[in-house]
């Protein structure tokens, strides 16, 4: 059974910092590219950065310089650093997993809401 598990969500003063964690199991976490994503209320979802096997990123303009994105192999866990926070990236944070190699398979997490709010 395949599960994603995301945690380190909350409610954050602008300006300041939260690290998200998503521990995967029931897969094997180095054939997979990693990735977070996040909806606002009314919006659709997006994504925030994505991670691949090899560790080569990518992350949204409106991220850019202020999330970092990383992986642990040995511990089949992702992360997203956060700092710099704005109001605009409330949301519900998604992890997701994309197989890389072999035949192609996605996976989703629960979510974790972030609130940025004074």
């Amino acid at each position: 059974q395949v599960q994603l598990v995301e945690s380190g969500g909350g409610l954050v003063q602008p300006g300041g910092s939260l690290r998200l964690s998503c521990a995967a199991s029931g897969i094997i976490f180095s054939l997979y590219g990693m990735g977070w994503y996040r909806q606002a209320p009314g919006k659709q979802r997006e994504l925030v950065a994505t991670i691949t096997r090899d560790g080569s990123t990518n992350y949204a303009d409106s991220v850019k310089g202020r999330f970092t994105i990383s992986r642990d192999d040995a511990k089949n866990t992702v992360y997203l650093q956060m700092n710099s926070l704005k109001p605009e990236d409330t949301a519900v944070y998604y992890c997701n997993a994309d197989r890389q190699l072999g035949p192609t398979l996605k996976f989703w997490g629960q979510g974790t809401q972030v609130t940025v709010s004074s």
